[in-house]
């Protein structure tokens, strides 16, 4: 009854949103108030309201899907899959867990002869090219002891770690025993060997380089053909020639891979996201093997999920919020791809599944450049190019070609739109109005993820507003003792309730609700505000589109605080600062309006505006005590507090101007 009970509860908001709004609407405030502060909050909650409005189409139809494995054909009727992965310098990416990826993947439980790993590497290293043929020699170790005892566990580095080592049935066997501890003793040496290698990682990728393509092959060994393809791609990188980032590595893979292997399925990994599921291929066939659901299909994705999660999990890495949405999605006719992970067909990114036989070449060469190796491909999935798993000569110059940055001037694919997504804002909100294909509910769930962005303008707005109002005696909000002020607290306490329960009903503790409260408001006050921002900037010609490179290098003192449960707010100050001068403003804001509401005894008229600044500063603790009470390395700087402070008084000192005169 409680859980019908809560989910009624957006209807009731819905009627109580109205009565808001109604109430701060500037045609129903008193001439002797100032106009600005009433104006400001009354656009904030006509967002609010329109974001809310958007964000129910994910609740209407929720799905969750379970795929049957064993009820599959054979291995031989098994399709090919091509698996890419991305890396870009390895003092950023450091080769062992990159390679961890590779192997990884190399060990899916599906016929290896039908499996092919792409690794592009976009600074063209000779660092990750050692550290590739050293994973190639480790993987024929690694691989036969994966099948043989059926690991569920596939990435050496996860396996041999203290927390995911789990060995099954096979752990009382001594002949197990005995290979497990020479397979750590290889692992220990392949280790060894990259860190040798990695020291002057920082000096050797580049962005001037000629393309570098090697297919890991070595004819003389028995078991070759228990092993997958394994290729290196570097494609030619000029300063002079625009390269489009991932994205453009990921158009030259589908290229090379195409004269390759040819794969009409391709699994995309981060080179930090290791398969943890060996069977994900298996599972992911579920699907493309069925002839109802296959023809409908473009991607099969699988949840992305992070390593040795805390049990604080402080930075809400579950992902939990995107995921509940994603299951609303699913059920009203399928969502965005997001990131990675996903098992993609080739025909999809070709858009040629119409396509007629009796075609034009020329036509083809248009989109796809003139490379007939690559045309040829696209009429002829499933099929292996490689001769005895060799490229041969006028192969290996073919590819070549393809992954030069000339190519992509000589076609389309500089403005495929395949993998890019700097217009993608703009196209969707186009696509919205395509009926045809998109349901009105599936359209705004499109419009939820694409405006989420715009969340910094109300979060601003009431994080500042009500604040400067309460110091400066300005009343927002209705008395305890008029009707209006149940409205307000009704459409508050519902929201966080509806909140609490959607957390609980997926199997998460209480805590995680407050820790995505947070998440939510540190991500609108900095990365939805420099977000909008560039985008705005762009838009204008102000304001150049660029990618920046995540640095996944470990770090022994982040993990300890991660783990103790705290945070580590050693980002920049750019990002810290904002969060901070909010915080700084809340709380002073309160004390003085307190101070305000105790000496004039107007607490009736002031609570409720009272009351945010204290949400704002309870839930957000954790920045007064990064502030003042931490003295270890993750805690918030002086010099970024003393920032703040500068920028909240200014913001203070302001906003009382505009608002009283």
């Amino acid at each position: 009854m409680r859980l019908k009970a809560l989910h009624v509860l957006p209807w009731n908001c819905s009627v109580g949103i109205v009565l808001l709004q109604n109430h701060h609407s500037p045609y129903h405030q008193n001439r002797e108030t100032p106009l600005v502060p009433h104006l400001l909050v009354f656009i904030s909650e006509l967002l609010f309201t329109f974001l809310w409005v958007l964000h129910q189409a994910f609740r209407w139809r929720p799905v969750t899907r379970t795929v049957y494995p064993d009820r599959l054909p054979g291995d031989v009727k098994f399709p090919p899959v091509d698996v890419f992965i991305c890396t870009a310098d390895p003092s950023k990416e450091p080769s062992l867990g990159v390679m961890n990826t590779v192997i990884s993947a190399m060990a899916l439980d599906y016929p290896p002869d039908k499996l092919a790993v792409y690794l592009s590497d976009d600074g063209g290293s000779y660092v990750t090219l050692h550290a590739v043929r050293e994973a190639w020699k480790f993987s024929k170790w690694w691989l036969p002891f994966c099948r043989k005892y059926e690991l569920k566990t596939r990435c050496p580095g996860a396996y041999f770690s203290a927390e995911e080592s789990s060995d099954g049935r096979f752990s009382s066997c001594s002949e197990f025993m005995a290979e497990k501890k020479e397979i750590e003793k290889k692992y220990g040496e392949f280790k060894e060997s990259l860190e040798k290698n990695s020291v002057n990682a920082s000096s050797s990728a580049s962005r001037d380089h000629a393309p570098i393509i090697e297919v890991m092959n070595d004819a003389v060994d028995s078991g070759q053909q228990e092993m997958p393809i394994l290729a290196y791609v570097a494609r030619e990188k000029r300063p002079s020639r625009p390269h489009h980032f991932k994205a453009g590595a990921l158009n030259a893979l589908i290229r090379v891979s195409a004269v390759i292997s040819n794969a009409p399925y391709i699994l995309v990994l981060d080179c930090d996201h290791y398969c943890n599921d060996p069977t994900s291929a298996r599972q992911a066939m579920c699907y493309y093997l069925d002839p109802e659901i296959s023809p409908k299909l473009a991607f099969v994705q699988f949840h992305q999920k992070f390593h040795n999660l805390s049990g604080h999990d402080l930075y809400d890495s579950r992902l939990n919020y995107y995921w509940r949405r994603w299951l609303g999605f699913d059920g009203l006719g399928g969502p965005s791809i997001s990131g990675c992970n996903l098992y993609l067909k080739r025909e999809a990114l070709y858009g040629t599944k119409n396509i007629k036989n009796d075609i034009d070449v020329n036509h083809l060469k248009k989109s796809f450049g003139s490379s007939n190796e690559l045309i040829r491909s696209i009429s002829k999935n499933c099929e292996l190019h490689l001769s005895n798993r060799k490229l041969t000569d006028a192969q290996a110059k073919e590819v070549e070609r393809l992954a030069s940055c000339d190519y992509d001037g000589q076609s389309e694919w500089g403005k495929m739109g395949s993998w890019r997504n700097a217009d993608f804002t703009i196209k969707v909100l186009c696509s919205l109005y395509g009926r045809r294909r998109m349901s009105t509910l599936h359209s705004m769930c499109y419009a939820a993820l694409t405006f989420d962005p715009i969340y910094v303008v109300p979060f601003y707005v009431l994080a500042i507003v009500p604040q400067i109002c309460l110091i400066s005696g300005i009343p927002l909000y209705p008395k305890v003792s008029d009707p209006f002020f149940i409205v307000f607290a009704f459409v508050f306490f519902a929201s966080q309730l509806k909140h609490v329960q959607e957390v609980l009903s997926y199997g998460d503790s209480l805590m995680s609700s407050l820790y995505e409260l947070r998440m939510w408001m540190m991500k609108s006050a900095s990365s939805y505000l420099y977000a909008s921002l560039g985008a705005v900037l762009e838009k204008i010609g102000l304001h150049e589109a660029d990618f920046k490179l995540t640095n996944k290098a470990g770090d022994d003192e982040q993990a300890t605080l991660y783990k103790e449960g705290r945070y580590d707010f050693q980002a920049s100050p750019v990002l810290i600062a904002p969060i901070c001068s909010l915080y700084i403003l809340n709380v002073v804001s309160f004390v003085v309006g307190m101070a305000r509401i105790v000496q004039t005894k107007s607490g009736g008229e002031m609570l409720a505006q009272a009351f945010i600044p204290l949400w704002g500063v309870i839930v957000n603790y954790q920045v007064f005590e990064g502030m003042v009470l931490r003295k270890d390395r993750g805690r918030i700087a002086p010099s970024v507090s003393i920032l703040s402070a500068a920028i909240a008084t200014f913001v203070l000192c302001f906003g009382s101007l505009v608002f009283i005169y």
